[in-house]
């Protein structure tokens, strides 16, 4: 592949969905969940987003870990799932997500040739950093950055330019990778080089703010920026 993105001085990653698969935390428990499992994960996922919208827009900011468990309450209440053992067991869960099988290796990667990297991420320090911390990723970021300090949720734009006031990056040195394409656009939108982590193969979405590039999995991330592997 050749280098489509030549001076990145700093990568940096979404959390949820594009470092951590956030299934886990359903696949973990899909023998109890069972039929049911699937459709859980997704529809918990869908309102967990939905809701950090709605709260933007409603002036009515809350930690994503509260907006994590309203998102599963809807969810268990929509499958008739009445059982607080298993709410506990699943919120649990999405305190130690699986990292995506790529991720390790391309850190490690681009650690190895000095480029810096952060997450920035809806999440509040109080989940997502016990998830860092369990995956064994912890030393390869410079920063974990969280909304939580902005008091709004992606993708505003305040939540981007933490990147430049913590870390001392201008947008049009960051890398910023997501597999939410809302998100991608977003960030693309703010000024930072993006580019969408586009694992499911779904088609782009008609917002502001153009791509850089388009990417399968993190495995393609040191080519496109020119790290030696």
């Amino acid at each position: 592949m050749a280098v489509i993105l030549p001076g990145v001085e700093m990568c940096v990653f979404d959390a949820y969905g594009t470092l951590f698969d956030f299934n886990s935390a359903v696949a973990r428990h899909r023998r109890t969940l069972g039929p049911a499992a699937d459709a859980l994960s997704e529809l918990w996922r869908t309102k967990q987003i939905q809701y950090t919208w709605l709260r933007n827009a409603m002036g009515a900011y809350a930690p994503f870990w509260q907006v994590t468990g309203e998102a599963l309450d809807h969810c268990l209440a929509a499958h008739r799932i009445a059982d607080p053992a298993a709410r506990e067991r699943l919120m649990g869960a999405y305190m130690a997500l699986d990292p995506f099988p790529e991720a390790p290796g391309m850190l490690a990667c681009l650690s190895r040739a000095g480029m810096r990297t952060a997450i920035l991420s809806n999440g509040n320090p109080g989940m997502l950093d016990p998830m860092v911390t369990a995956s064994g990723l912890a030393n390869h970021f410079e920063a974990v950055l969280s909304v939580d300090e902005a008091g709004v949720f992606k993708p505003d734009p305040r939540v981007y330019r933490l990147v430049e006031a913590r870390c001392g990056v201008t947008p049009d040195k960051v890398c910023f990778l997501s597999s939410n394409c809302w998100d991608a656009h977003g960030a693309a939108q703010f000024g930072f080089r993006t580019v969408w982590v586009n694992r499911t193969g779904a088609p782009d979405d008609n917002l502001p703010g153009t791509l850089s590039a388009r990417i399968r999995d993190l495995s393609d991330l040191p080519d496109l920026i020119g790290v030696p592997r």
